[in-house]
């Protein structure tokens, strides 16, 4: 009896243990995917990524440091290979690296920043220091965000559609912290963030930068989730000699490198398929060849197509993801800021311009965001769209991390036919007596010295307050009719006198904006001008000529629009300024002053025929109202450039201030053709009609006496435009060349 019991005993065991190496042999390994960092060459993981999905094999989880966090995030979260190829392929990375905003995410006074100055350094303590990076990383984020927010409620990254985990660096310990948990689109950031490249990124009072500084192949930790079998692929930078370490960057690279390239050596041998694309051509940042890149990384992953084929075999339980929407309008139904200590809930809104009650693109919510962060007066903003029941609307929670730097200096370099050569300092302090006040001073030395002094309260959509103070002067040539009297006996005899003329403007006035990107200003204004000559002597007093020593008293209001997507070479947007002045008295020189008004409007139109080719059409007109007792606030025209005072206008055909009269009328058409990118050749054609009263006989437009034809080069280099320009005027038979070098101010 005993001895059939253990009989049956025996068959159980055995039959127990056929079934448990039945069902091990017919389990599915466990296939993790481990992608290293390397810059643009992380391009390669796609290329890897769309080999993968054409044989069907499953990955059970993603690791990934710097672009392969990025990269293998996004995989995870749901993207396919082929749609990773077709996201990157659309994204401009110079604008996406250099936290580029475009002209429209900023305020007016930003703008003239952009156009203005070479470099801006924080000037803390009478020291100047630098930035703690090239780039803060919010256009990434914001990238990151948007892909990412299908699966934005997912805090523990091992409940995404594939388990994921990535790699930072704790800077202020230099331990290797593995990221499982909390916002996926930070996360990546913080793995990404390369030092002196991107700022770091502070998650929980942690101070986080690029993973790959001390783990940039998380094999192990990989291996650790439960892992049978690994495919890793590898895009590190093998150590360069002397002769190609030639930047900066290369050096930093170089000694990154160090460290990770020898662990390599060990943890290449611990994954089951190793991939090492050959792009040793490329660099780190070679973005723009990103096509490139990927080609690459298919053929490295298919010289292990026996090993992924039998990877493969073993494999019957594939599913293949849903495809991933990119969501592309949303509503803003409530907005909550956190981290606000010095800038108000009203200034945030007010850069935001988010209306709740209208449904919008995503590049707009995307776009006001910047409008927030290239104020300059945050180092981030990060942010998470919370659903509502509407399937399209959210409630946007955000954490703004403000700049702890207020005061810069800043420089700029300008050389031109008119002002000659001119070097520019700025000092720039904001929260000077408020939170969100603003104060800069410009300095121009040079052939004509000059100065700037602006100072602005600024309170987004609600009444701001400006002071504005202004000095210049220039020597020139000007037509005879702008400062001389129409009875004055010298008219008869000089077409052009050599003058100086100063000019010291002060503005105190309100501003607000409305409908987004309206700017209206009501102010008043007093002006200084000044005009003599040493051409012209006056013997009975011993003296220069003096045209002009007048102070005028006036009122002014200006609305102006500009969503140019370029400042000096616009491909697209729409740009108007519009101003009037009513000018209501006078001391000094002229005695027998009378009130009269000055009106003038600019209108400029962009288009671009393709990618190359853009044609941008201006229209310009100004008349005078009432009292002619003064010439020299009149309308001049000649010569080229940018940021004329009063109401003189560039005409090519004529030099500077050739032209003059009470009212003009102007058009200007300039194809642009970008033969190389920042080269620029440019063709212009621009006709006028000026002349005293010239809308008091209706054929102001019939009668275009005046015209002018240019063809030049521009070059957009790091210290502004560099131009020459031919010009040519058929009415005179006179040519002018124009040379100019850097940003006009």
């Amino acid at each position: 009896m005993k001895k059939k019991h253990l009989i049956t005993l025996l068959f159980l065991i055995i039959l127990f243990s056929l079934r448990a190496q039945n069902s091990t042999t017919q389990s599915e390994p466990k296939v993790g995917l481990v992608l290293s960092g390397g810059g643009a060459k992380g391009f390669a993981h796609i290329g890897v990524l769309k080999v993968i999905d054409s044989l069907k094999i499953k990955i059970d989880y993603v690791a990934g440091t710097s672009m392969g966090a990025i990269i293998g995030s996004l995989y995870a979260s749901g993207y396919s290979g082929k749609q990773l190829e077709e996201i990157f392929e659309s994204q401009d990375f110079e604008a996406l690296i250099n936290d580029d905003f475009s002209r429209a995410s900023k305020s007016f006074y930003e703008r003239e920043n952009a156009q203005k100055y070479v470099v801006s350094l924080p000037f803390d303590k009478f020291k100047i220091t630098l930035p703690s990076a090239l780039s803060r990383g919010q256009n990434v984020y914001n990238l990151l965000y948007q892909l990412m927010l299908p699966v934005d409620d997912i805090s523990d990254f091992s409940q995404l559609p594939i388990p994921f985990f990535c790699v930072a660096t704790d800077m202020e310990t230099g331990e290797s912290l593995i990221m499982d948990k909390g916002k996926l689109a930070e996360a990546v950031t913080a793995s990404g963030a390369l030092p002196s490249l991107f700022q770091p990124v502070v998650i929980g009072g942690d101070v986080l930068i690029d993973g790959g500084v001390t783990n940039n192949f998380p094999v192990e930790e990989l291996r650790a989730k439960g892992m049978d079998v690994i495919i890793g692929v590898d895009v590190q930078d093998p150590l360069k000699d002397r002769e190609s370490l030639k930047s900066a960057l290369d050096i930093l690279l170089q000694i990154n490198n160090f460290r990770t390239i020898d662990a390599m050596k060990t943890k290449a041998k611990l994954v089951d398929i190793y991939i090492k694309p050959d792009i040793s051509n490329f660099s780190v940042i070679s973005f723009d060849e990103g096509k490139d890149i990927i080609t690459h990384g298919e053929i490295a992953a298919k010289t292990q197509l026996p090993k992924l084929h039998e990877l493969k075999s073993i494999q019957k339980n594939y599913k293949e993801h849903a495809k991933l929407e990119v969501i592309d309008s949303l509503r803003i139904n409530s907005v909550n800021i956190d981290g606000n200590d010095r800038y108000t809930r009203s200034y945030i809104l007010g850069k935001l311009k988010f209306k709740g009650e209208e449904k919008i693109s995503y590049s707009d919510f995307r776009q006001g965001i910047n409008n927030l962060i290239s104020t300059n007066n945050f180092d981030a903003f990060r942010y998470r769209l919370k659903p509502t029941e509407d399937k399209y609307e959210y409630n946007l929670v955000g954490e703004a991390i403000e700049s702890q730097a207020s005061m810069f200096l800043r420089l700029g370099i300008h050389y031109d036919g008119l002002y000659k050569s001119a070097l520019l300092a700025n000092l720039t302090k904001k929260k000077l007596f408020f939170n969100n006040d603003i104060a800069s001073l410009d300095v121009v030395l040079g052939d004509h010295s000059r100065y700037n002094f602006d100072y602005f309260i600024d309170k987004g959509y609600y009444i701001s307050l400006g002071i504005k103070s202004r000095y210049n002067q220039f020597n020139k040539s000007v037509t005879s009719s702008l400062i001389l009297d129409e009875d004055s006996p010298l008219l008869t005899d000089l077409n052009k006198i050599d003058v100086e003329l100063s000019d010291f403007t002060n503005q105190v006035y309100l501003q607000t904006i409305f409908r987004k990107d309206f700017s209206l200003k009501l102010g008043g204004e007093h002006k200084r001008l000044k005009i003599t000559s040493e051409t012209i002597f006056d013997e009975d007093e011993g003296a220069e000529v003096v045209f002009e020593n007048t102070d005028y008293f006036s009122v002014f209001g200006n609305l102006k629009f500009d969503n140019y997507d370029n400042f000096y070479f616009p491909n697209s947007g729409f740009y108007f300024n519009g101003n009037f002045h009513l000018y209501l008295d006078a001391s000094g020189f002229n005695t027998s002053f009378l009130d009269f008004s000055i009106a003038k409007a600019d209108l400029g139109y962009a288009f671009s025929f393709n990618d190359k080719l853009s044609l941008r059409t201006e229209a310009n007109g100004g008349f005078k109202i009432g009292n002619a007792s003064t010439n020299a606030l009149g309308f001049g025209l000649g010569g080229y450039g940018f940021n004329f005072i009063n109401n003189f206008y560039s005409f090519y055909g004529y030099d500077y201030l050739s032209l003059s009269g009470d009212s003009f009328v102007k058009a200007t058409f300039t194809l642009d053709y970008e033969v190389f990118k920042k080269h620029h050749i440019i063709l212009a054609a621009n006709y006028a009609n000026i002349d005293d009263g010239l809308f008091d006989t209706g054929e102001f437009i019939s009668l275009l006496n005046y015209s002018g034809y240019a063809v030049g080069y521009s070059l957009e280099t790091f210290l502004g435009p560099l131009e020459g320009k031919y010009s040519y005027s058929p009415e005179t038979g006179s040519s002018y060349w124009f040379f100019n070098l850097g940003f006009w101010f």
